[in-house]
């Protein structure tokens, strides 16, 4: 496996996980699938569509966002929102990213502890 592979394989899994705290953050304001995506992009989240869809219903089937169809429009969209539940686990993931990077800091300073 190339250099370029590795990383790429390690950055995506460092990814993986920020997006679910990206879009419970995003969602706060609701919004459409593809609109969430362009979102997300912007603030350097590359995502791809078949990813953040599976991510979006299994999020709504945990409780953690809640969803309606707006059929006011041409074309109807499904609106996403970050539910209550998912706000508490929102809070608790930011704390503990908050910790993670406090002692990524601390080793990169080198702070001996």
């Amino acid at each position: 496996m190339g250099s370029d592979d590795v990383l790429r394989t390690h950055l995506q899994e460092l990814r993986r996980g920020t997006v679910v705290v990206a879009s419970l953050v995003a969602l706060r304001r609701p919004d459409y699938g593809y609109a969430l995506l362009q979102r997300l992009t912007g603030h350097g989240f590359a995502v791809d569509a078949n990813t953040l869809y599976p991510l979006l219903r299994r999020l709504e089937e945990q409780g953690l966002l809640t969803s309606e169809w707006n059929t006011e429009e041409s074309r109807p969209r499904k609106f996403y929102r970050t539910s209550a539940e998912g706000e508490l686990l929102l809070r608790r993931l930011l704390d503990d990213l908050a910790a993670v990077q406090t002692s990524l800091t601390a080793l990169i300073e080198g702070d001996p502890r």
